[in-house]
């Protein structure tokens, strides 16, 4: 009898120390989206959508308030790591209220307006960040080439025809559903559209389930292309890492979903973070 009560007691008090550990984590919060000034440098084209427009910016202003209220200790997006003195620059200009009078007088009627006017980076993360009163915005993005053109060659030289349909088919099908919820969504809609399992597991199993088997059994082409998908991705969580500290409390990373979907599964194999999800926040 005094064994079991023993047994119970060592079993209750590990319970108790996993729940308080579990409750020490460090919470971050995941927030994938569609590029807003819409480059379409990816595979997948798609229509723009009209980020600037009075709808989309009243849910902008909600969606960061929300951000605030989950009072992150620090933002990270999908910038160049080695361009961070820019990105302070640019922030602080925000923060002060110059920096809409800045961009159209450097970058007004050149190709790069669009970005720095729409892009997810100065529409969400500044507005957030400001909001929240954080000192700066993290770039964490590490570029590397993806050779989709090879791994296309490649296929072809290897008589993959069946292969080849299936990625085309692959490419139309999220083109046309993409460019149809972008008529039928409002912004927020398609945040959380984004952030669902089902469409995470779509964007990343791709890589494995089509590009990686790409190429004849001496080519590894494909399976380089998806090597390299996974080696930004682990650069840029390799950032987070290194720049979060013990103190941080939340923090929030907000990059394009497809990124998105590949940090989540390092986070939870590191299992440090508790993983908060946008539906949680604005719920």
């Amino acid at each position: 009898m005094k064994t079991t009560f023993k047994v119970l007691v060592l079993i209750v008090a590990f319970t108790l120390s996993q729940s308080k550990l579990l409750a020490q984590k460090q919470e971050v919060l995941l927030i994938g989206t569609f590029h807003y000034n819409n480059p379409n440098f990816d595979v997948i084209k798609t229509d723009a959508f009209d980020i600037l427009g009075e709808k989309s910016q009243k849910e902008l202003e909600y969606i960061a308030e929300k951000i605030k209220k989950f009072n992150p200790d620090k933002i990270f997006t999908e910038w160049d790591f080695d361009k961070q003195e820019k990105l302070d620059s640019l922030y602080r200009l925000y923060v002060n209220g110059n920096y809409q009078n800045f961009i159209n007088k450097k970058y007004k009627n050149t190709h790069e307006f669009t970005f720095y006017n729409e892009n997810e980076i100065f529409q969400l993360a500044f507005r957030a960040a400001k909001k929240t009163k954080l000192s700066k915005v993290y770039g964490i993005d590490h570029f590397v080439d993806l050779p989709f053109d090879t791994v296309m060659n490649s296929i072809n030289s290897s008589k993959q025809s069946d292969l080849m349909t299936e990625i085309n088919g692959f490419i139309k099908q999220s083109a046309e559903e993409a460019n149809l919820k972008r008529k039928s969504m409002s912004l927020t809609q398609l945040t959380l559209d984004l952030n669902t399992s089902e469409a995470r597991n779509k964007n990343a199993g791709f890589y494995l389930r089509a590009l990686n088997k790409a190429g004849s059994k001496e080519s590894f082409a494909g399976a380089y292309s998806v090597s390299e998908w996974y080696r930004r991705n682990l650069y840029m969580y390799s950032l987070v890492q290194k720049i979060t500290d013990s103190t941080d409390k939340k923090i929030v990373i907000l990059l394009g979903a497809g990124h998105i979907s590949m940090i989540k599964e390092f986070i939870s194999l590191e299992d440090k973070f508790k993983i908060v999800e946008l539906e949680d926040v604005i719920k």
